[in-house]
Parts: C-alpha cells; structure tokens; sequence
C-alpha cells in the first residue's frame, strides 16, 4: 500500500502542471473521438492519464499508444488501484453535492454510487440505521444506470434539487414518489465519475482509499469487511 499511495501523492503534487505533449495527447484523442475532461501525471513515467465521459485512460506521452482501464501497483503486499487513488480528490471535491446520512459514532465513510430505481439500492438504503449504528457513515452520488437523459436521471435530479435532499431520497426510495424540482446541480458529473471509477452497477460503494466494494453487503457484514481493510491498509 505504501508503494500506492506514494505514487498517488506524485499524481496530486503536479496534477495542475502544464505539459507541451498535452497538444500531441488531444490530437491523438480527436482521432478516436473522444474529448478529455482532465489531463494528469500518470504513475508510469512516459504516460499521461486522461479523464474521459468513457472512463480513465492511459496515452504515452507522444499520443502514439493509448490503453483503457485502472492500473494497479502490485510491488508491494496487496494491489493498489492507482486509477482509484487518483480519482478520489474528484470525488471528495462533490462532498457538499452528497446526500449523507452520518453514523453518530463515525467509524467508516463510504461513498455509495446509487440509483432509485435499483432494488439493491433500495435495500441497502432501508438499513440505514443498522449502517449507521454500527458506525458506518453512508455519503450517496447519482448514478442512473439507464444513462443521462433516462427518467431516472430526472427523477433523481428532483431528489438532489429538493429542499430536504435526505427526506426526498427517504420517500424516493419508500416508493413515495419524486416531487418535481429543480435547480443547476448536473447529475451528469456523479455518473461520469462513476464511469471513471468502472462502476457499471449499483450499488457501488467507495472507500475513502478508493477502494471499490462492487454490490450490496448487508450492515454486519460491511462493518466487518471496512475493519479488515482498514486493518490491512494500515488504518487507512
């Protein structure tokens, strides 16, 4: 873990320096149409990495090879998803967009990639006061799996809107419906997001390493999964 996170802190250190070959890296993206939101330091010498709608991708810096998917680092006693790592200050950079439900005895913050629509979802949600109990703080980002555009995406763009995020989420996802409003948020950015963290299905829960636990765990369970990782992360 310690070889991971050193190569996350160089990606954070120059993530806002600027590059000449960025020029050579667009040019090369145009070809396959693809737009880039972010160009940063990829934790492999001669490569960038390049946040896209479609996902992360690595281009060496000459924009002559591009590969797609996260990147591990395997020198050290466990896998490091380093895509993950350089992800997470997108993340944490929605806080104030997250809809949260805060353990009194905070022990763990997950971040869950979620869709009303989903039943998983709405199980793991009506077992909020069991996370919570158990010292689980749960923080929620939009990720309609029908895509931008769906009613989903709308539906939930009216819970994100509402006055009171937490009691329309509660009613969303009790079946009471989805009263209409709206406002600038752009749920659009929690689903790319998503995408740039390979979620393809929700829930999809995200630790505060960027660790991602594809599927539901029920409380009990998720507890005891968070305590092994933070033991074996070193309390990370």
């Amino acid at each position: 873990m310690k070889n991971g996170l050193i190569m996350f802190t160089l990606v954070a250190a120059f993530s806002g320096a600027a590059h000449a070959d960025d020029a050579a890296i667009k040019q090369s993206l145009a070809k396959l149409g693809v737009q880039s939101s972010e160009i940063l330091p990829a934790p492999v010498a001669g490569m960038k990495a390049v946040l896209t709608s479609s996902g992360v991708l690595y281009v060496t810096e000459d924009g002559k090879h591009i590969i797609q998917g996260p990147m591990y680092d395997v020198s050290g006693a466990q896998p490091v998803n380093v895509t993950s790592q350089m992800l997470m200050p997108h993340l944490n950079a929605l806080a104030k967009e997250m809809i949260v439900y805060k353990a009194p005895q905070e022990k763990h913050v997950i971040t869950v990639f979620t869709d009303i629509t989903c039943g998983y979802c709405q199980k793991l949600h009506s077992e909020m006061a069991d996370y919570n109990a158990l010292g689980i703080t749960v923080r929620y980002l939009a990720f309609p799996r029908q895509g931008i555009g769906s009613e989903a995406e709308k539906d939930m763009k009216a819970v994100w809107c509402a006055k009171d995020r937490n009691k329309a989420f509660d009613d969303a996802m009790n079946g009471k419906g989805v009263k209409p409003a709206s406002c600038d948020m752009d749920i659009a950015n929690h689903y790319a997001l998503g995408v740039q963290f390979g979620v393809n299905g929700t829930p999809a829960v995200v630790l505060n390493d960027g660790y991602v636990v594809p599927g539901y765990q029920a409380p009990a369970e998720m507890k005891a999964f968070l305590d092994q990782h933070q033991k074996a992360t070193g309390g990370k």
